[in-house]
């Protein structure tokens, strides 16, 4: 089983920079179709991006295109979640989560590990 274990979030204001990190133990990242989701006080939890178990096609959510870039380093079993030009909307708990899917998943009932999550504060 994969344990996953987030870092890197924190207060910033609007159009900042900031990347998140999942790093990965127990098991490869490479192994897994990794994705990020994210959950704001009081709203259900979202997919944000996701990169592919084979092949490391990404995909993303439309309210994160163009500002978000999910990458994997397969060497040192991390998943980043670069986030440019951020907004007080994406103020959320960020999570990382694992799928044995060999195709991107969107819902996040195809995971089934996930971290503890990060805070991400956005401030206008």
């Amino acid at each position: 089983q994969i344990q996953l274990v987030e870092s890197g979030g924190g207060l910033v204001q609007t159009g900042d920079s900031l990347r998140v990190s999942c790093a990965a133990s127990g098991r490869a990242v490479s192994g897994y179709t990794m994705a990020w989701f994210r959950r704001a006080l009081g709203k259900e939890r979202e997919f944000v991006a996701a990169i592919q178990r084979i092949g490391g096609d990404t995909h993303y959510a439309d309210s994160v295109k163009g500002r978000f870039s999910a990458s994997k380093d397969n060497t040192n079993n991390i998943l980043y979640l670069q986030m440019d030009n951020l907004k007080p909307e994406d103020t959320a708990l960020y999570y990382c989560a694992a799928s044995e899917d060999y195709s991107i998943q969107i819902m996040p009932e195809k995971y089934n590990a996930w971290g503890q999550g990060t805070q991400v504060t956005v401030s206008s």
